[in-house]
């Protein structure tokens, strides 16, 4: 994905300023504590909230939804934008649950690298893996980042031998830890030969950093108990020997993944990571599109939206679609070209988000990542240009796993119920099917948790409430083929035809039998389990 610098123009200042990723993780790896850390130290808050924690002081600034208050859990995936040094972060912070996964593999499409939150006791456990491979896909540079080293943690050698053997990726200390659990002191700086003190007394309060010369400096005796500097010193060895040494080139390709150590709840290692990123990350990456790809130092603007969310402000029926800059700068109250409709859209108030707080963006650059609020004009997938017909490709639309019929408690709002539905249809939250026999919607999600939060959202934001109903159906496939063959096939399967909200016919099937009987029977007919969101 990654050109060689050398072939590539310099890219302007302002856009190779910019470093946009994604944190992704486990659910209780410490995500969203290292989220408010990044943002503490970018000066954008004052004081980090903490997912358990008293009162307003609980309130972590990138959960805004109701339920992501009330439970201490991401359930959207959410873009903050800040300064660090001279660098400017856009982060999308990412849901762990793996109900939301295809929120988090849409929001992977939108950045340019990775970060990786492991909790330092349990390794890399399932949904890291599974985000992993996604970010393999799109060869993503990853740096990873070990949690909770102030609580009882695994070996420091077992930790990045697990991390090699089941992602398979070259791993390369960019620090070292010095005690583990109570003992947890700091880390040792091995990319610049520092040491990093933690300071247990105040939470949010930056480490202090001493220069010393080498692990034989007399300094350290002073300041580190002597057994762990002996044994600091000896595995500082061994790692030099047997790990590799960190390759800028080979992080950019993603074949490699620098690690550091810390406690995002204590503000510990923190700093060092966004040093990390802002030092080795990518700069903004040409996007892939058709029917050419996008490069970020393009003086025309053009950008995709991959996330549309509805509702963020209660009292206004607004919806926002989250856009990454791809290339060029952008002025607020630009006109762009709507690929899609092929209408001009005047973007006269872009937002910036930080987490719940927005302001007005009065310029954007590639690499950035904007709200736009509408009234549904845009959907997930769908480009902007200045008039050149570009496609965004790459943006995943996944069968639902889970399917249930889903009715208004009160049969007089039925008409309600469908606005409803279409417009979380096409924020991506969940999969709509209208069926062409009989009355009703059947919703298709891909994780349980998906319909609780779908049924809360409903009677809060419409006071509607709803029930869901056990669905005969188990699983959705799109049909694709030719005009005839697709008229065919629907007349003769009716009790088994929808149609999803873009008016696509979808065959929802019982078992995996009904599938291999449409493949045999109609062999000029294709059911796919995904559905690229291009228009």
């Amino acid at each position: 994905m990654l050109d060689t610098p050398s072939n590539r123009p310099e890219l302007p200042p302002e856009i190779a300023r910019r470093r946009t990723f994604a944190i992704i993780s486990h659910p209780d790896a410490g995500k969203t504590t290292l989220t408010e850390k990044f943002l503490l130290y970018g000066g954008a808050i004052q004081m980090a909230g903490q997912v358990r924690a008293k009162g307003e002081a609980r309130r972590t600034r990138s959960d805004f939804m109701q339920m992501e208050k009330d439970r201490g859990i991401s359930v959207s995936a959410s873009a903050m934008s800040f300064d660090f040094k001279s660098f400017r972060f856009n982060l999308v912070d990412t849901p762990g649950h793996s109900d939301f996964s295809e929120d988090t593999y849409r929001t992977l499409t939108a950045v340019d690298a990775a970060v990786m939150v492991i909790d330092g006791a349990k390794g890399v456990e399932s949904q890291t893996q599974k985000l992993f491979e996604v970010c393999r896909l799109r060869d993503l540079p990853i740096l990873t980042f070990c949690n909770k080293m102030d609580r009882e943690s695994r070996d420091t050698f077992d930790i990045i031998d697990e991390i090699q053997e089941n992602l398979a990726i070259d791993v390369t200390p960019a620090s070292w830890p010095i005690g583990v659990g109570r003992d947890f002191l700091g880390c040792y700086d091995m990319l610049h030969d520092r040491l990093e003190l933690m300071d247990r007394a105040d939470r949010n309060k930056v480490a202090e950093s001493v220069s010393i010369n080498g692990l034989d400096d007399p300094k350290l005796d002073e300041l580190i108990p002597a057994n762990l500097l002996e044994k600091l010193r000896e595995e500082v060895e061994m790692a030099r020997e047997l790990l590799p040494t960190f390759d800028r080139q080979a992080l950019l390709e993603g074949t490699m993944t620098p690690i550091w150590f810390g406690s995002a709840i204590n503000s510990f290692g923190v700093k060092e990571l966004m040093d990390g990123i802002g030092s080795y990350g990518p700069e903004p990456q040409p996007q892939q599109a058709d029917p050419r790809q996008i490069a970020p130092e393009e003086t025309k603007v053009a950008g995709f939206v991959f996330k549309v969310q509805a509702n963020m402000d209660p009292k206004h029926r607004d919806r926002v679609a989250f856009v990454r800059m791809a290339s060029g700068h952008f002025k607020r109250g630009m006109k762009l070209t709507h690929v899609r409709t092929k209408k001009p859209m005047a973007i006269s108030n872009p937002v910036l988000f930080l987490a719940s707080d927005r302001e007005l963006a009065e310029e954007a650059w590639a690499g950035d990542i904007i709200g736009i609020p509408n009234h549904g004009q845009l959907r997930i997938g769908d480009t902007l240009t200045e008039g050149e017909v570009l496609r965004a490709k790459g943006i995943p639309s996944f069968a639902p796993e889970l399917l249930q019929g889903v009715r208004a408690g009160d049969p007089m709002k039925a008409k309600h119920l469908e606005k409803a539905l279409m417009q979380f249809a096409e924020e991506g939250a969940a999969k709509v099917f209208k069926p062409s026999i009989g009355s009703g919607f059947i919703v298709g999600v891909v994780g349980a948790l998906q319909f609780e939060v779908l049924g809360s959202r409903i009677e809060l934001e419409y006071g509607l409430p709803v029930r869901f109903e056990a669905s005969q159906f188990t699983s959705a496939r799109w049909v694709h083929g030719d005009r005839l063959a697709v008229e065919k096939f629907v007349n003769a399967n009716k009790q088994h035809i929808s149609y999803d909200h873009d008016g696509d016919v979808v065959y929802l099937t019982r078992l995996q039998w009904d599938i291999d009987r449409v493949e045999r029977d109609y062999p000029d007919i294709t059911l796919s389990a995904t559905k690229e969101m291009m228009v």
